[in-house]
């Protein structure tokens, strides 16, 4: 009976061997990299080596003239009193250290159609600018640029923008392993093949090895979610990019707008806006790409009560989002900063007893109440990891609470290890 056993799993291995191989090619889990908690869009031509510093000081000045104190902060963002010291000393720290996580280079939408003089002038400037910041050690850890659509009206200008930025980004020495390029309003499967095959031409011209450049897909149109043959389009475009592909962006006033929903209506918690990123997670779930949300367009500027409410509005849609396990949004200005780390560090803070007592449970033994399995003790791991990446936590606490250092934790969390 165990020779007849031990054939037939033989002979299962052999039926299912092409299955298991296409799996562990199209969902190779977790690329072991951090993702960071937002996006920051900026024109081109109002981007130079100073801008992340130049958003922390006015960050800073925003939240020192709407919320002076870590009391009148929290209670006008409607924070729980008692982690508001931590919480606002917490923001102080980051706006300090590391106050944009993430900063995107904006030819399109933000930066508009110009004349092609122009753009390239700003491409040379932005791309020089970049590396300088980079040199300088002030650059925000993870950069790129959004190019204009591969659609046929502004395809030339896109090429022509993504060849200049990196051409001059490498021979400045600024190209690091945190560039990334965004592909916007991405209507179909056979654009984002081309795009890699662009950009294995940009790396073939620039000396770089295949594969270096990465980039994520902008979903704004209505066509990567529904494709004209009923299938998930976003689906099939995540495995057509394969390795190159880093990251989902949700669009949301495109995207909104491409469905008819009326201007005052267009919100990243809109139903439509709820389906669309739904279908993205769903697309994006073991791949090792990351999902985004979208932005707010409602800027916290004006008198302190019309800033307070942005804030609140940011605030709580930031923490919707993260409930939702979408871990990454837009901040479109510097006043949404404050608002970004005070939702995030609060998320964290507040699910931190729960998440570190189950784990240490499910590591050490003991009881927590909970009979958690592998996968949620990997979520909680997750959590706990996201929080200490963004700043919320400190690895002396997570040690503490969990016994368990930041290496054993990205391995509880499923995280691949850097090659």
């Amino acid at each position: 009976m165990t020779d007849n056993r031990d054939a037939l799993a033989d002979e299962l291995d052999v039926r299912l061997a092409d299955a298991d191989a296409a799996l562990a090619s199209s969902y190779r889990g977790d690329r072991g990299r951090r993702q960071p908690v937002h996006t920051v869009y900026v024109p081109a031509d109002r981007y130079d080596a100073a801008t992340v510093s130049d958003w922390a000081g006015q960050a800073k000045a925003t939240l020192a003239a709407n919320g002076e104190s870590a009391t009148e902060f929290a209670t006008a963002l409607g924070l729980d009193a008692d982690l508001a010291d931590d919480i606002y000393d917490r923001i102080s720290r980051k706006l300090d250290s590391e106050p944009i996580e993430d900063l995107r280079i904006d030819f399109e939408d933000g930066y508009g159609l110009r004349p092609d003089e122009d753009e390239d002038a700003a491409t040379t400037a932005a791309a020089s600018n970049l590396a300088k910041s980079i040199a300088s050690g002030s650059a925000a850890p993870f950069h790129g640029i959004r190019i204009k659509s591969f659609e046929a009206p502004s395809r030339r200008r896109g090429v022509r923008t993504l060849a200049a930025f990196v051409r001059t980004l490498v021979e400045a020495g600024g190209l690091t392993d945190g560039f990334v390029i965004t592909l916007p309003k991405v209507t179909s499967v056979e654009q984002v093949v081309a795009f890699g095959y662009a950009l294995g031409k940009v790396e073939e011209s620039c000396s770089l090895q295949p594969g270096t450049l990465h980039f994520e897909i902008q979903v704004e149109t209505p066509q990567a979610i529904l494709g004209a043959d009923g299938s998930a389009l976003i689906a099939r475009m995540v495995h057509a990019g394969g390795e190159r592909v880093t990251g989902l962006h949700y669009g949301t006033y495109d995207y909104s707008a491409s469905l008819g929903v009326a201007a005052g209506y267009q919100s990243l918690e809109h139903p439509v806006a709820d389906h669309a990123k739904a279908v993205m997670q769903v697309a994006a779930a073991g791949t090792g790409v990351f999902v985004s949300d979208g932005s707010t367009n409602v800027l916290p500027t004006g008198d302190r009560e019309t800033v307070r409410a942005a804030w609140r509005l940011h605030a709580r849609l930031v923490r919707r989002s993260l409930e939702r396990g979408i871990y990454q949004g837009w901040d479109m200005h510097p006043g949404h900063l404050p608002s970004r780390y005070a939702a995030t560090y609060a998320f964290y803070r507040e699910g931190l007893d729960g998440a570190a007592d189950r784990l240490r449970a499910y590591v050490h033994g003991g009881q927590s109440g909970f009979l958690d399995e592998p996968a949620t003790a990997a979520a909680m791991a997750g959590f706990l990891l996201r929080g200490l990446e963004c700043g919320a936590f400190d690895a002396a606490e997570i040690d503490e609470r969990v016994g368990v250092n930041s290496q054993r934790l990205a391995v509880l969390a499923r995280r691949r290890p850097r090659a």
